[in-house]
């Protein structure tokens, strides 16, 4: 049977390995830590339970094809329930705002909250959703480096929509030309976030990412996000995937231009194809020194990464949600700190994920499990053990007023996740969440491709890679991955 490693057991190297196995691949996958998951991982302070990393889930579908993929049930492994409301937003001013599932009840709330008119809230999912829709098969689901790619009949549908993607303007002007409130076009250019960028650098295109939640929806999968990466590598064991823990690659063995498996402390693994859902900028750096790397897209500008604070909180807030956003008096003002000063502002953004809300297991009877996050430069040197304790005051401050409560009594147990703790924990490259940013129109063309043309049999995949980075794009990456793989002559049934 043709063999297959796959570097790293993420989200994405979970995928890639399933993909590969129902093509007939015996499939080993490497991982440097103790188990699965990479950023999605969980953990206990106490009795509150945290997902460490992702904390939103759109697109279940993707997941659930994975399953069906291999002619299962995806019920029998994973369950998910869509959340409503989706966020409770907060601003400065007092003003609040419950984005429910429903655009129509939404963009309502958005009328009554905000005076933002309804039916131009609604035109604007509408458009979200037509350019997702006429876009996402040729840009998402397919490799933006292979010619077949732009011979398909999906293209036709995307030249139709080139002339409205934004291209040309930022994601923030294109939200105020459409909006006059500047709460909702602060709402709209927090979607920057999800891939690590700036909205007032990042293009208008960008405004594609609130359709995956307002109009398809977000979800919360019974167990925790965590429980994506469990379900998956459950069904990658039952398909014959072995995967191998505390095992970290040192090479990527190639012979001519061939790749034919991986070095590691154990030993040399011999493998038809190798797939790395490692950092790209590592991939190159550690496990090919000696091969000509691809300088101008490595040295492409990082994304933002997060600085987290895990809480065990001994109170019930009646008020918040699932997902909760306090906004900062100044976005601009709040983008500039992290991607021009490479620091983090005395107003950040404060976003509070309470899955609580959603499992009550996940923390004691009577008290709250708070994933408390801001936005911050990727890791350049600063002082970040100054950084944390600053933003926390900041933070401390902010939610305290907000919520007309003493927050800071109320911390039971306290766990932090900085940016170099997130480098040496994942391989993320300066502690970047998303590889690199998408801070200019043409960013979705300069990540690296699911595949070297340089090397035969290797691949990339995760969210350094095309088409970036969150659980979707990663699921995604997997996707074409697997599509891109040679056929197996006598593939397994599974």
């Amino acid at each position: 049977m043709a063999k297959a490693v796959v570097i790293g057991a993420g989200i994405g190297g979970i995928a890639a390995s399933i993909r590969l196995a129902v093509k007939g691949y015996d499939v080993t996958v490497f991982e440097a830590n103790e188990s699965f998951g990479g950023k999605m991982h969980e953990f206990w302070l106490g009795e509150y339970r945290f997902d460490a990393g992702p904390s939103l889930f759109t697109l279940p579908h993707l997941v659930d094809e994975l399953f069906i993929l291999a002619n299962r049930n995806p019920e029998d492994y994973f369950t998910y329930t869509r959340l409503n409301p989706i966020t409770h937003y907060f601003w400065p001013d007092g003003s609040k705002l419950k984005a429910y599932a429903d655009p129509e009840q939404f963009a309502r709330e958005a009328e009554q909250q905000l005076g933002v008119p309804q039916q131009t809230v609604l035109n604007a999912l509408h458009k979200s959703a037509r350019l997702y829709n006429g876009t996402a098969d040729t840009f998402l689901h397919k490799s933006l480096h292979k010619a077949g790619t732009y011979l398909s009949p999906d293209v036709l549908k995307a030249l139709g929509c080139l002339s409205d993607l934004g291209l040309t303007t930022t994601m923030h002007t294109a939200n105020a030309q459409q909006f006059s409130d500047p709460r909702f076009v602060q709402l709209l250019d927090r979607f920057a976030t999800y891939n690590g960028s700036d909205p007032y650098q990042a293009p208008g295109t960008l405004n594609l990412i609130p359709h995956l939640e307002h109009n398809i929806g977000a979800f919360y999968p019974k167990g925790g996000i965590y429980a994506i990466a469990s379900s998956l590598v459950k069904l990658a064991e039952e398909l014959g995937v072995v995967f191998k823990y505390k095992q970290q690659v040192e090479r990527i063995i190639t012979k001519g231009s061939q790749a034919v498996g991986v070095q590691t402390a154990n030993g040399k693994y011999e493998s038809g194809i190798v797939v790395s859902n490692m950092d790209i900028v590592p991939t190159y750096r550690k496990l090919m020194p000696d091969k000509p790397a691809p300088e101008a897209t490595l040295q492409q500008p990082r994304s933002s990464s997060a600085l987290i604070y895990y809480w065990g909180i001994k109170r019930e807030f009646p008020e918040l949600h699932v997902h909760n956003i306090f906004f900062s008096q100044n976005y601009k003002e709040e983008f500039e700190h992290i991607f021009k000063y490479k620091t983090i502002g005395p107003d950040p953004t404060v976003y509070i994920n309470i899955t609580s809300k959603a499992e009550k297991d996940d923390a004691p009877a009577n008290a709250e499990n708070w994933f408390v996050m801001v936005n911050v430069p990727h890791n350049q040197g600063q002082n970040w053990e100054e950084l944390v304790t600053t933003t926390r005051e900041a933070i401390l401050n902010k939610l305290s007023k907000s919520l007309k409560t003493d927050i800071a009594s109320l911390i039971e147990h306290e766990q932090v996740l900085d940016p170099l703790l997130i480098e040496s924990r994942t391989s993320s490259y300066a502690g970047a969440l998303y590889g690199s940013s998408s801070n200019n129109r043409m960013a979705a063309f300069l990540r690296h491709p699911n595949f070297s043309s340089k090397i035969k049999g290797l691949y990339f995949c995760g969210g350094s890679v095309h088409p970036g980075g969150g659980i979707p794009l990663c699921l995604l990456s997997a996707k074409i991955v697997g599509e891109l793989a040679p056929k197996v002559s006598t593939p397994e049934k599974v």
